[in-house]
């Protein structure tokens, strides 16, 4: 089924969001602030995952901390069971109506036990192992229109992908004061290089760019300064192309820089939605990378052989292009797809579970052990 309009509950609802990923935290950011507006009462679980807790801090999100970081497929199934037990026991003390997440395994499993609804929003196909955990005991799956995979008369899909949840310039306005943090002047051309660490459990065994230091050549021939921002360490040999900037800034520079190149699709797609042209170099391709290139042309991507090489030259020719090419682009993608957050919230109230009305307050401190 496709997002419809449903009037807004007027009953109090008690929402669990569950947080394993610091993209999550931009994505459920604006919804945790929504739904408190409207009378909700939002409780915030969240696992150790690089800086998804230095987000939650930077923009103020109450939340409690459940398991630690992960450091293998091993250590990451440990991590898992901790953060599922722990968030059972949470949920059990605050009753929710719904409990919410991106990917879900947690949400939906605890959701599960609790005879109690889960909503859960995905966009990766290719993470076949979080799909094949989550979507069996998941009551509603929110996917993007571009998704490929039928899920069934549970999946509900949406013109909008996760990054315009908290990039759209409804929700975002970017401050051009960054560039003067990371030494930037207001005219110079810069691109921004996201490498990734190949750690997730969809991206073992992939790589993308053949050598990191053959892509900074290259920008800098095209006469572009280079900021270099790395999951984990940058390679040794381009320390001095990396930045130091708060995580939640990192949108800002994307916004203002002439070019994007990342092996991460998350990084890729922000650019996109914000006009910033953007070249995807990685082995998998996913459904919005595909329609953002195909359908807007403001996300390159290139997955299959010379990879690296294909990538570089597009790059070279992007920065070519006068900057009202991408301006136009961007105009009309965001006349056709829509603020997610509204998505997002009008969701949750809907699938939320009908309370009664002699129903109990929650816990005094839910939280606790």
């Amino acid at each position: 089924m496709t997002a419809s309009s449903h009037p807004s509950s007027t009953e109090t609802k008690r929402v669990v969001v569950t947080i394993q990923h610091p993209g999550h935290v931009h994505f459920f950011r604006h919804p945790i602030e929504e739904l408190r507006a409207r009378g909700h009462e939002v409780y915030v679980f969240a696992r150790e995952s690089d800086v998804a807790i230095d987000l939650l801090e930077a923009y103020d999100i109450d939340h409690e901390v459940l398991a630690g970081t992960s450091d293998s497929l091993v250590s990451m199934a440990a991590v898992q069971a901790t953060y599922e037990a722990k968030l059972l026991r949470r949920a059990r003390r605050i009753d929710p109506d719904v409990i919410t997440a991106i990917g879900g395994v947690a949400a939906a499993h605890v959701a599960s036990v609790l005879r109690t609804t889960s909503v859960v929003f995905y966009d990766t196909e290719h993470a076949t192992l979080v799909t094949k955990l989550a979507y069996p005991f998941a009551d509603v799956i929110c996917t993007p229109s571009c998704y490929r995979g039928e899920i069934g008369s549970k999946q509900v899909t949406y013109p909008g992908y996760h990054e315009l949840a908290y990039l759209h310039p409804d929700r975002f306005d970017p401050d051009p004061a960054v560039l003067e943090s990371v030494g930037l002047a207001p005219d110079d051309r810069f691109a921004v290089v996201r490498l990734s660490s190949w750690e997730a459990s969809h991206d073992v065994g992939h790589d993308g760019f053949d050598d990191p230091r053959e892509v900074v050549d290259r920008l800098e021939d095209a006469g572009a300064e280079v900021l270099l921002s790395a999951e984990g360490e940058p390679p040794a040999a381009l320390a001095e192309y990396g930045f130091e900037t708060a995580p939640e800034r990192l949108h800002d520079l994307l916004a203002y820089a002439d070019v994007v190149l990342s092996e991460g699709a998350t990084t890729a797609a922000e650019a996109a939605v914000l006009g910033t042209p953007a070249v995807y170099v990685n082995p998998l391709s996913l459904g919005y990378t595909t329609e953002l290139d195909s359908e807007y042309g403001l996300l390159f991507e290139y997955t299959g052989e010379r990879r690296h090489d294909r990538g570089l030259d597009r790059a070279a020719s992007v920065l070519e292009e006068p900057t009202e090419t991408w301006a136009q682009r961007h105009q009309r993608l965001l006349s056709e797809r829509i603020d997610v957050t509204d998505l997002v919230v009008e969701q949750i109230e809907t699938h939320a579970r009908t309370s009664t009305p002699d129903r109990p307050p929650s816990a005094t401190n839910p939280t606790e052990s």
